[in-house]
Formats: structure tokens, sequence, C-alpha cells
């Protein structure tokens, strides 16, 4: 999930959060030019190497500038807890995937499972680079060889980051002071933010906004416009990745302090709290520090200081790991199942329209 769940980032506005259109790079339909799917040619390629050799740079840096603090908190904890944490984190990543494709279809572009995954987690990878616009990018790239408009690419992806943050805030909301009455009290300021992200969750705003991003760009407007059944499909995945991610932290604090059923409803609450503050955040990498510092002060209630921190950098490299399985996993399955290029006019991704609904 998340996302979170990122050189220079995108066009910020004056709520702090990036700008679509500032990510956008000019239209290549095929209308106006666009290749439409395809293998990608040999630079293409070569930038694509380059990409992910960076990304994984930088994702070794995150785990290597306080590898002493993480080994010592992984010397507190059995291989049994944190492979059961890995397995979560997988199935929250998952979750964050189903997510964006949920997003994806109702915009017109449902991709197939395995395509869909490659695209999400290689491009998620460019989180760890400075600057928050690589996973859009990548995505949008590789989007474009499968069909997908890039304008579509983008949308999908930016309306991501509200659908896991209102929802984020929400299970925040219920699970904190549902396993320990008072823990949700200091962050209410954060809380504030539902009513707004609420809106995020109604198609016909969204779509109102999302167009006039478009016109404002002089482009065509999107083919389909969101559904409520698609936002809600899309809502669905994301609660359930919250409750992965929960587990995966839970697994953890199983071994440094409290267990027990209410401990596992805390970390679910704990993770998404701590994941909402740091994407907050998007001039760090995947909100490198921010997150791992809300979560110390989040776990405070039920851990000590140094267990806190623990299993904070604990959980961090975890992520990092299950980010690192997903993207490999993807690629290969994707690499597979690959057969003739479909054409843009018969690709699953530009299939007939379909009827609006919700």
């Amino acid at each position: 999930m998340t996302s979170g769940p990122g050189a220079p980032g995108p066009a910020v506005s004056g709520s702090g959060a990036p700008d679509p259109a500032a990510a956008v790079p000019p239209e290549t339909s095929p209308a106006s030019g666009d290749a439409g799917p395809g293998r990608p040619s040999p630079v293409r390629r070569l930038v694509r190497s380059a990409f992910l050799l960076v990304a994984l740079g930088f994702g070794a840096w995150a785990v290597a500038s306080q590898w002493e603090a993480v080994r010592a908190g992984f010397a507190r904890l059995s291989w049994q807890a944190l492979a059961l944490s890995l397995v979560a984190v997988v199935a929250a990543l998952c979750g964050g995937m189903m997510t964006w494709r949920a997003l994806l279809a109702d915009l017109g572009s449902p991709l197939p499972l395995r395509p869909a995954a490659r695209v999400f987690f290689v491009g998620q990878l460019g989180k760890y680079i400075p600057g928050s616009v690589w996973p859009v990018l990548a995505q949008m790239e590789m989007g474009r060889e499968l069909g997908v408009p890039r304008p579509r690419s983008a949308a999908a992806f930016f309306l991501t980051m509200p659908v896991q943050l209102g929802s984020g805030l929400l299970v925040s909301a219920v699970t904190l002071p549902a396993a320990l009455p008072g823990a949700a009290a200091p962050y209410t300021w954060a809380f504030l933010l539902l009513p707004v992200l609420a809106v995020a969750f109604e198609p016909r705003v969204v779509n109102a906004v999302i167009g006039f991003g478009l016109r404002r760009l002089g482009r065509e407007p999107l083919e389909r416009p969101l559904t409520r059944r698609g936002m809600l499909t899309a809502l669905g995945w994301a609660l359930l990745g919250w409750t992965a991610y929960g587990l995966h932290l839970a697994a953890i604090m199983h071994e440094l302090g409290p267990s027990g059923l209410p401990a596992a409803v805390f970390s679910v609450g704990a993770f998404a709290l701590s994941w909402c503050l740091g994407i907050m955040t998007f001039v760090v990498p995947a909100g490198a520090g921010v997150r791992e510092g809300a979560m110390v002060v989040v776990l405070a209630p039920v851990l000590d200081r140094g267990s806190a921190l623990a299993a904070a950098l604990c959980s961090r490299v975890v992520i990092v790991l299950g980010d690192l399985l997903c993207a490999a996993a993807a690629g290969a399955a994707a690499r597979r199942a690959a057969g003739p290029v479909n054409s843009p006019v018969n690709s699953p991704v530009n299939g007939p329209a379909r009827r609006e609904g919700g």
C-alpha cells in the first residue's frame, strides 16, 4: 500500500500536494503521433535499466545509512517474526497495486493482472529516488507500451494517493481509539483532513477536477470518467492493504512488547497514521525518516523509545525488501506471460467502451 505508502520534485500546490499537471509530459496519444503499445526501443530499455539501478542504489542507501541500528533491531526479532512480517508486507503492497489497478480500469484501461503488477511495482521503485515524480513517470512510460494513454496513467497515479491517504486516516481514526482509548487524541489535527479527503471518493467532483486540469493543459478530456463503483472498489482494496500493513507491524511488535488482538488492532492504526504523516512530505525519498519518526511517536503509548525505534527501522527494511521482491516477481511473471504485442485497437487496455454506472 502507499504508498505512503519519493532531482526535482513535481510542482506543489498551495495545499502542499504535487500538481498532477506538472508531471504529465506532452500528450502523445495515437491521434497525436503516439506510437501506441509496442516493444520498447533499445534507448527506452537503456533508460529503464538506468532508472532501476538508480532506484536500487537509493533504496540500498536508505538501509545502509542506518544499518547499525537496523542490525540491532533485527537481533531482537526471530526469523519467524521477520518472515511473517515480510509476507504481510507483500500482501499489503499487492493491495496497493490493486487499488491503482481498479482506478486505472475505471478510467478505461483494465490491464491484465501480470502486466499491471509489472507497471506498478517496477514503477514504484522510483519512490526511493529523491523527488516524488519518478514513480508516475515510470508508470506512464511502461503503461504507454501497453496502450494506456499517459494522462490516464497520471490520473490513476495521483488519484491513488488521496484514496490511500483518506482510507489510512479513516482506519487510524477508528482502530487507535478502539485499541487504546485516547491514543488518537494528539492527532486530531490530522483527522480534520478526513472531510476534505472524502471529496476524493465523490466521482462527480473528481471528474470535474480532472477535466479542468486537462482543459488547462489544452488536452482532450478523459474518455471514461470515474464511477462510484470504481472508487468503492479502490477503497476496498486500500482497506485490505492497511490491514495487511498492520499485521506486518504487529509481527514485529509481538517480540518487542505487547501482543494479542488489541496490539494487532493498534498496529493497524499506528502504521496507517505513520504512513499518512510520512506521505505528506514529498521532498524526501518515500517519506524517508518522516514515517519512521512518526511511527516512534505513535508507538510511544505501547513501546519504550528504543523498542519503538527498532520496530520502525525494521519495518522500513522489510518494506524495502517487499518492494524489491514484488518488482522482481512481477517483472519475471510478465516476461513469462508476454505474447505478441496487441494493437491499440484490439488490446485489452483499449477494448469496447463500457457503460457508465454509479
